[in-house]
């Protein structure tokens, strides 16, 4: 921005904070500041989406309560979707939060209802927002996962020609239009390029920093990593020889600031509030079921027979690193199991070649694939770990060369073909090519939502005979073992 032009608007914006809620107070302290310095008037406050993550008692603990009471506490004036947000809660769940909790308008103009067609009621697709003497259009939109949200009821449709209507529609009406972006860098320059009318864009889902804005164009785009560890600033002003809006954009590190007393209080009384919803008792056990990454246990057994009872399917298979922990024996709550497995991540059947199965579980038996960080995905562990499966009878023989470790592998009794198709019951994750990426081969994959992983360990706690199954071995070392009956 030509330092003669002057600041009208000054623009704060968050995207991904992921529930990472002592950083949103932090955040909401340095937006006071900012109100208090150039006054409510000329300070717009939006948020690009994923404030929302399930990992957090707090969140888990009140349905997403705690986000907005810190949005409303902070004044944010605009947010939009995340997928964050819409896959992991239903429909009915975030009408509640946003129609009866939001004091701000949520905006996302590529999500309708299935049943309706239509937006529904506590949704818009767009708002306009007077600052100080500036007429500012928002259009929010977020990634289109549109076989994921069709089992929710939604109809996800094409963000790109949704933003396009949008800012047709507003271009005449506002001085500065405005794309909140839950889509990703990749997306919002493709954006930039092809939609005409787009004076900024504030983006998300991908969690990049962008320390200096991206222009292409007469485009825009910033946008401020991840877990609130940063917020994004824009001041915005008025160029009175072309009438176009000019932008000088930075990202500010929250590290250094102090939370909010007011955004403290609310987190910890959602905290007290969480853990006594999720002090639920799920199961009583008699006796502890283990759980380990880098070997065979019987709570990872325990998943991966439900993920194949859950989906009717011939195989179950995870990996081993979705679980931060084992169950001790007693009393098993809904925290406890919240806690060893925050991810929301989602089962699914897949048709797949056994071929690609053999591949995996060659690679479950290298030491490079069991501590591999994974990132993304939803997945809230720290590394894949390895394998742990139902329905299989494994030989391998650990002293072999990698990829030849296998000797017998039988699927129900009868030998793996490496040319048929196997329906097995897994995890979401797997068809995104994260983890074991032979996996993502499967001829058809049906996802199962709402349900998590977590639901699914749930469940098996329910049934004795599960519990006793899981400590049965699935894998045997012809170099150590000494070789039981076969299945």
């Amino acid at each position: 921005m030509n330092d003669s032009i002057r600041t009208q608007v000054v623009l704060l914006h968050s995207n991904d904070v992921h529930s990472r809620l002592e950083n949103a107070s932090k955040i909401a302290g340095y937006i006071s500041e900012e109100r208090r310095t150039h006054g409510s008037d000329s300070v717009l406050v939006i948020d690009c989406g994923d404030h929302i993550d399930r990992m957090r008692v707090e969140t888990e603990g009140s349905d997403g309560l705690v986000n907005v009471a810190l949005l409303n506490q902070a004044g944010y004036e605009a947010v939009t979707l995340g997928n964050n947000e819409g896959l992991t809660y239903s429909i009915q769940v975030l009408e509640n939060l946003y129609r009866n909790h939001a004091a701000f308008p949520v905006i996302c103009a590529n999500m309708k209802e299935a049943a309706t067609g239509e937006l529904p009621g506590w949704l818009m697709p767009h708002a306009v927002i007077e600052k100080n003497g500036l007429s500012i259009g928002l259009i929010g939109v977020t990634t289109a996962y549109t076989d994921f949200y069709s089992l929710l009821g939604w109809e996800a449709t094409d963000p790109m020609e949704a933003v396009r209507e949008q800012a047709a529609l507003l271009r005449e009406q506002v001085q500065v239009v405005v794309v909140l972006s839950h889509l990703g860098i990749k997306h919002d320059m493709e954006m930039a390029e092809s939609i005409d009318g787009i004076d900024l864009i504030i983006g998300a889902h991908t969690h990049h920093l962008l320390e200096e804005p991206i222009v292409i164009g007469g485009t825009t785009i910033c946008a401020a990593g991840k877990f609130g560890e940063y917020i994004g600033r824009v001041e915005i002003g008025m160029d009175e020889l072309t009438r176009r809006p000019v932008f000088r954009a930075s990202v500010v590190p929250t590290a250094a600031f102090e939370e909010q007393p007011e955004a403290a209080r609310i987190i910890s009384e959602f905290l007290e509030t969480g853990r006594h919803r999720l002090n639920e008792v799920v199961a009583v056990l008699d006796e502890p079921l283990p759980s380990s990454t880098d070997r065979e246990s019987p709570l990872c057994n325990l998943l991966a027979a439900g993920l194949r009872r859950w989906t009717d399917a011939e195989i179950g298979l995870v990996n081993t690193g979705q679980l931060l922990g084992g169950l001790a024996q007693g009393e098993v709550t809904a925290g406890q199991l919240h806690a060893l497995c925050p991810s929301p991540i989602n089962p699914c059947k897949v048709s797949i070649e056994g071929k690609y199965l053999r591949e995996a579980l060659e690679q479950s038996l290298l030491q490079e694939y069991i501590d591999k960080p994974i990132k993304g995905y939803g997945f809230r562990g720290y590394v894949l770990g390895n394998i742990a499966v139902d329905g299989m009878w494994i030989e391998y023989d650990s002293k072999r060369p990698d990829y030849e470790k296998l000797r017998t592998v039988l699927v129900n009794g009868k030998p793996l073909d490496d040319h048929r198709l196997y329906l097995v019951g897994m995890i979401d994750m797997f068809t995104f090519k994260a983890g074991y990426e032979s996996l993502a081969n499967g001829r058809s994959t049906d996802f199962y939502l709402p349900e998590f992983i977590r639901d699914i360990i749930a469940g098996q706690l329910q049934d004795s005979a599960y519990i006793a199954d899981c400590r049965r071995r699935r894998w045997h070392n012809l170099s150590v073992d000494a070789m039981p009956a076969r299945l």
